[in-house]
């Protein structure tokens, strides 16, 4: 792995590449994001901000989300995949914060994943853009390219969660987290664009395919056995013979 030094240096240059980055799901308040979020799983963000305006307008908040009939919700939502889970998903989350916390979303780690539906890559994002507390998300975008460059060693979630959030500064673990997805989405893809990365120079995976391997040595030619063979191929006779 990389050194706190190296790590930071690399970060850096990331978001110069994508700069501003942000989540790309569509919000306007922590229970808007936390909704979105879950819904995301296995799904794109575009696809997910097309259908959260006509889900919020019907369940603007935690109360209405809480008693929403189930067939209505998975029509809502069906777009997104894996809608009856999502759907099972929301109305418990919902609900439990209704019981819990009188409808609000909570700012803290502990609270948010004992929620159903709601897991450490969720509560990150809610809480490092609409709570105002530092989180470092992890999907699988992070973690390809964490592990890709070298910043870390994992492909459990929790733990290079760890290994970032050790590098970094708390109020960089967002910004990191939403910079790594950016580049993941457009440049570090399955099929890497590496011609497009800013950090390729320092990138263990590149570094591997660059790597130069010297050839093995050509065999030493064979000496001819038999009669020795003159031009044109006819064989070479001693004089007068």
């Amino acid at each position: 792995m990389k050194t706190q030094t190296e790590a930071r240096r690399i970060l850096k240059t990331l978001e110069g590449q994508h700069p501003a980055a942000d989540t790309e799901l569509r919000y306007s308040n922590a229970f808007e994001l936390l909704v979105a979020t879950i819904l995301s799983a296995q799904a794109t963000d575009e696809g997910v901000n097309r259908v959260t305006p006509a889900l919020f307008a019907r369940y603007p908040d935690a109360y209405a989300m809480s008693v929403a009939d189930q067939a209505e919700l998975e029509t809502l939502i069906k777009s997104t995949g894996f809608f009856r889970q999502k759907s099972r998903a929301l109305v418990g989350m919902a609900t439990g914060l209704v019981e819990r916390h009188a409808g609000q979303v909570p700012a803290t780690m502990d609270s948010l994943v004992e929620l159903p539906g709601v897991g450490r890559k969720t509560a990150n994002v809610v809480l490092g853009h609409a709570l105002g507390v530092p989180g470092l998300a992890v999907d699988r975008h992070v973690l390809r390219v964490a592990n890709r460059i070298g910043i870390a060693s994992s492909e459990d979630p929790n733990i290079v969660e760890q290994q970032l959030c050790v590098l970094l500064s708390p109020r960089r673990w967002t910004l990191a987290s939403d910079t790594l997805i950016l580049h993941g989405r457009r440049v570090c893809k399955p099929r890497p664009l590496c011609d497009r990365c800013s950090v390729r120079g320092h990138c263990d995976y590149y570094q591997g395919l660059t790597q130069v391997r010297l050839p093995a040595p050509a065999p030493r030619p064979r000496r001819p056995v038999g009669r020795a063979v003159g031009v044109a191929g006819t064989s070479r006779r001693a004089p007068g013979k």
